[in-house]
């Protein structure tokens, strides 16, 4: 069972920065594929943005492109993802996920945590 722990969220005005990290236990971290997924207030659960084993290979979805930056760090067990440019439409909660086969089937997800862009 693969446990996944979110932290860096919290309230930041348009336009500004933050970094989400998640910290995976009870797998081999280096043989996990790792994304990112968030849902807005009424809206189904989108993905954002993965990254593959080795870290070769990251995918973004159109909207986050050029402003956030999905990396790994296998030696922490911890995947990132580096957000500026910050816009309200970022609001949402974002979701950690992990896979252990492909990075269109996330097999393990953490609890979320908030990331609220306003002024």
């Amino acid at each position: 069972q693969v446990h996944l722990v979110e932290s860096g969220g919290g309230l930041v005005q348009p336009g500004g920065s933050l970094r989400l990290s998640c910290v995976a236990s009870g797998h081999t971290f280096s043989s996990l594929g790792m994304g990112w997924f968030r849902q807005a207030p009424g809206k189904e659960r989108e993905w954002v943005a993965s990254i593959s084993w080795s870290r070769a290979n990251t995918y973004y979805q159109d909207s986050v492109k050029g402003r956030f930056t999905i990396s790994r760090d296998n030696s922490q067990n911890t995947v990132y993802l580096q957000m500026n440019s910050l816009k309200p439409e970022d609001t949402a909660v974002y979701y950690c996920t992990a896979a252990l086969d492909t990075l269109s089937q996330w097999d393990y997800w953490g609890q979320g945590i908030q990331v609220t862009v306003s002024s």
